[in-house]
């Protein structure tokens, strides 16, 4: 029986795949690094055997999938070459995958995998649905007619999909260390908008996203009246936020989430727009968007004693800013504490006058050791460049994390895409004490 190796299988696109063909009964194994990492949970769950890098778990008989952070050079692919084994790129075993199903992608900037998250919880009430979301989670649903997928802008990856639909939440300049500019990102969306095959939803709000042509209808969504789709009489509450939708001026149904900020409206709009073009009933959508329990580090809370803590991915002054808007929504008599950890020092170098911006909003800040990548593990500016910025900042180690008590009832923000977790794990750990 053949066997699918993911080299890298904690990445969290390549977990969420893993499991994905685990549960359509394919022998599923992968290795990676010892370091742990909360995307590999679920794959321990599934009972899906890790294993450490080493050119010895490559047998024959095996198909090799591997992730776009190991290059060719890498001792499992050098090995896999020399037995003759076919060796399959994450992305371009997805795009093969996907066109068994009514695809959809999610991409944008931001967002990406809060609203394939949303999506697959809606869609999944109505009809069998597999998904892949890019916080580590994915199922494979045998009788699957949908697939929901996030779709990566990264290194352009997503021109490998040929979606039926696609989701565009928005275009922002990130990924400095490949992208020239905002320019640039632009004509990775553009391209891609060509290869969809159905329909395109985008977030007519976003100025960048205006500018998208395809061969398919675009529908757009968002705030302003110009939009197809019109999230009106917004209600926003310390349980949520309630909003109805017109089509076109004409009222459709309200709809109520049990989440916050503006970003996560027109998350849940962009989900109500696929599901009507697909002739899925509101009341439906409106009982599925209530249950939605959200996704892996997208403002998890806890509460231990009088503080909240929550977990969020934020890594982007756009999502630090709308991450501690809604913070300030649902706990707006509480004390906002970020503590933001910088992943990579071109991101960091790039944005960081608006990192402080975004930071300025919370009422104190705290910051960690910039957060390097496989791809790049130093730079010329230290987090001493941003603590400048923002006044009455502080630098906290992870043997540090205790001077947070102070903060009787208040809300800590734990920001970032590294390993931002080890620095609140070691904070509850001296709460728990």
């Amino acid at each position: 029986m053949n066997i699918y190796h993911f080299v890298g299988i904690k990445g969290s696109g390549m977990s969420s795949l893993a499991q994905i063909l685990h549960d359509m009964d394919y022998k599923v194994q992968g290795s990676d690094i010892d370091k742990h990492f909360f995307t590999q949970v679920a794959l321990e769950q599934s009972g899906i055997k890790i294993l450490p890098f080493d050119k010895d778990n490559i047998k024959p008989g095996m198909t090799i999938i591997a992730g776009n952070a190991f290059p060719d050079t890498h001792e499992e692919i050098e090995e896999a070459m020399k037995l003759g084994l076919p060796i399959v790129r994450y992305h371009r075993f997805l795009g093969d995958f996907m066109q068994n199903f009514v695809s959809v992608g999610i991409t944008g900037t931001h967002g990406k995998t809060s609203t394939t998250g949303l999506l697959a919880h809606v869609m999944g009430g109505a009809k069998p649905t597999s998904y892949l979301i890019g916080d580590g989670t994915g199922k494979g649903e045998r009788d699957a007619q949908y697939f929901v997928f996030e779709a990566c802008e990264y290194r352009r990856h997503f021109l490998s999909y040929f979606p039926d639909y696609a989701i565009m939440t928005n275009i922002d300049f990130d990924h400095p260390d490949y992208f020239a500019n905002i320019d640039d990102v632009f004509s990775a969306f553009q391209e891609v908008a060509w290869q969809v095959k159905k329909g395109i939803i985008a977030c007519g709000d976003d100025e960048q996203l205006q500018k998208i042509q395809a061969k398919v209808p675009v529908l757009f969504y968002g705030f302003a009246d110009e939009n197809d789709f019109q999230a009106r009489n917004i209600v926003k509450s310390t349980n949520g936020t309630a909003f109805d939708v017109f089509v076109r001026n004409t009222f459709y149904d309200s709809f109520s989430i049990p989440s916050f900020g503006d970003h996560n409206v027109l998350n849940a709009l962009s989900v109500i727009t696929l599901c009507h073009y697909e002739g899925i009933d509101s009341k439906l959508i409106a009982e599925q968007l209530q249950s939605f329990k959200g996704v892996k580090r997208r403002f998890s809370e806890k509460e231990i004693g009088d503080q909240i803590i929550i977990d969020d991915y934020a890594h982007h002054p756009t999502e630090i800013k709308a991450t501690i808007n809604a913070a300030n929504q649902k706990y707006p008599d509480r004390e906002i504490v970020a503590v933001f950890q910088p992943h990579t020092f071109t991101r960091t170098q790039t944005f960081l006058n608006e990192f402080a911006d975004s930071l300025n909003l919370a009422n104190q800040v705290y910051l960690c050791e910039i957060f390097g990548s496989a791809r790049e593990n130093h730079g010329k500016l230290s987090i001493e460049d941003l603590q400048e910025r923002i006044p009455g900042a502080s630098i906290v180690a992870e043997d540090g994390t205790e001077v947070l008590k102070k903060h009787r009832n208040a809300v800590i923000l734990f920001m970032g895409a590294g390993d931002i977790q080890k620095f609140q794990e070691a904070y509850e750990k001296q709460l728990n004490e």
